[in-house]
């Protein structure tokens, strides 16, 4: 799967049912040495994000549980 068919997947929180947004409003965490993905940061290049208080939160990439044709499922470790 490439990175930019992400984009438009929703990321649902399995434990809480919680939406936390859209993959393509997250910033990924890259180990600049082993070039690992080790977390996204949700919620953080939102538009609406500047005008308002934002709910970002740090997910780490091990916590995908599933990629779905339009969400990814993750669950809190």
């Amino acid at each position: 799967m490439k990175l930019s068919e992400l984009y438009s997947k929703e990321i649902i929180n399995i434990d809480t049912g919680e939406n936390l947004g859209i993959f393509g409003d997250c910033d990924l965490v890259i180990n600049e040495k082993t070039g690992e993905i080790i977390s996204f940061i949700s919620g953080s290049n939102s538009y609406f994000s500047f005008f308002k208080e934002s709910k970002r939160k740090e997910i780490l990439w091990k916590n995908i549980k599933k990629i779905g044709s339009d969400m990814i499922i993750i669950e809190n470790e």
